[in-house]
């Protein structure tokens, strides 16, 4: 049985200040399962210190002496998270230039804290899986199977049965990492252990910049204990700090106080669920209206584009025939009107070989899809071809610049690579 002169020292070796019952079970529920091989899933809010707790488990188990690695997932791209946490060998992938141990492979031993598992790619957490259940591993490009002695202990802020229900974290995992919870509550469930730990950040401050610690009256302690903290304890050090640092009155009022806490907050939680519908959370709601803007926007770009070309061969830039062919694209303007070549006299427009606007700033347009094909205007008989023209064109400038090309595509407005290309469709000596 743990006692509470244990718990009150474990306090004091790691800096945990409060009183709250619900700090000091969570504080005994993890010296309970220190001992233990047991894994380790903790779950609180953002900031409400959830990383000391696992500095706790690692320091009382029989792992102490072995490493202790802190690892937050969701700040490690997810192509780079097997790669961080299982390492890799030479050549496995682009900018593999030499093989690397993983956190896993290098914690052997010890103990590793994996912060923010809730954001832990799918393919990642069936590797993780069997490191826990096997204390197997392989390699980023690699075929060997290697062995490990690691204490996972893991940490999120969201509610991973939701995340199970969703399909975005895997079941069987999370009842592999769940087999000791620990629940670390939320500062604004702490009654006075925010008071107390406010006048601890403002004497940590005033030790520091050699000033006066402030102090609340009563009224500012009852504000300072309403206020819901949905920051939590940075949140609440940030406050402390900014009081200390501006305010000339060493004795902090209600008034006062409440020029610092920002205004219209309730009691609100520190990250939105998705409600009581089940449905999806905000996050992915705004996903959605973004895809919809993005597609709605596709679509205004579409009808402006044929718009363009419609009074393009009205104005005599296009051939008709090419209008004729694809006027089923057509159909969906305010003014469909008749594709008919009525006026064999309408003149024809000589077309740039690119808009202005396609113009690669640097003339290095390596991207361009070789693919698509070049839309070959057939012209009457009595009109001048576009293709003899773009060749004369070539030819000139080529002759301009003493056949230097890189000049002569600058000239023409093309890239190199394009105009080679055309060097060659038009057997160009």
């Amino acid at each position: 049985m743990i006692t509470a002169s244990e718990i009150q020292s474990v306090k004091q070796r790691f800096g945990i200040i409060g009183n709250s019952p619900l700090l000091n079970h969570a504080i005994q529920v993890a010296m309970q399962a220190s001992p233990t091989e047991m894994t380790v899933l903790i779950t609180g809010e953002s900031g409400s210190g959830k990383e000391s707790f696992s500095k706790i488990i690692h320091s009382l188990s029989v792992r102490k002496h072995g490493k202790f690695i802190a690892i937050n997932c969701g700040a490690i791209p997810e192509g780079t998270i097997d790669s961080e946490l299982f390492g890799h060998e030479k050549g496995s992938f682009t900018g593999a230039h030499e093989a690397r141990k993983g956190y896993f492979e290098v914690t052997d031993g010890g103990s590793i804290f994996l912060d923010e598992i809730g954001e832990m790619p799918l393919g990642t957490q069936a590797r993780l899986l069997r490191v826990l259940e096997n204390g197997e591993f392989i390699k980023v490009g690699s075929s060997k199977v290697q062995k490990t002695n690691v204490r996972v202990i893991a940490a999120t802020n969201v509610n991973l049965i939701k995340a199970v229900e969703k399909g975005k974290f895997r079941e069987d995992l999370y009842y592999r990492l769940n087999t000791v919870p620990i629940f670390v509550p939320p500062l604004r469930e702490r009654g006075e252990d925010i008071v107390l730990l406010f006048r601890k950040f403002t004497t940590d401050f005033s030790e520091k910049y050699k000033v006066k610690p402030v102090s609340l009256d009563e009224d500012a302690k009852t504000l300072l204990m309403k206020f819901p903290f949905p920051g939590n304890i940075r949140q609440l050090k940030n406050l402390a700090e900014q009081i200390s640092l501006l305010e000339q009155e060493r004795e902090i009022d209600a008034n006062t106080l409440g020029r610092y806490l920002p205004t219209g907050q309730t009691r609100l939680p520190a990250a939105y669920t998705g409600g009581g519908s089940g449905k999806d959370s905000s996050n992915d709601f705004s996903e959605r209206d973004i895809l919809y803007k993005v597609l709605f926007d596709m679509k205004k770009d579409m009808h402006e584009l044929k718009k363009l070309v419609l009074e393009s061969y009205q104005s005599g830039g296009l051939n008709s025939s090419i209008i004729n062919k694809h006027q089923n694209l057509f159909e969906d303007l305010d003014s469909p009107v008749s594709f008919e070549e009525t006026n064999s006299n309408v003149p024809s427009v000589n077309m740039p070989l690119v808009i202005d606007s396609q113009k690669n700033e640097n003339n290095m347009d390596d991207y361009e899809d070789e693919s698509i094909e070049d839309i070959i205007h057939e012209e009457d008989d009595n009109s001048l071809s576009l293709e003899r023209k773009e060749k004369e064109m070539i030819i000139r400038a080529l002759k301009k610049h003493n056949n230097k090309r890189k000049y002569a595509a600058s000239d023409l407005g093309i890239s190199e690579r394009t105009l080679y290309r055309k060097i060659k469709q038009y057997d160009i000596e």
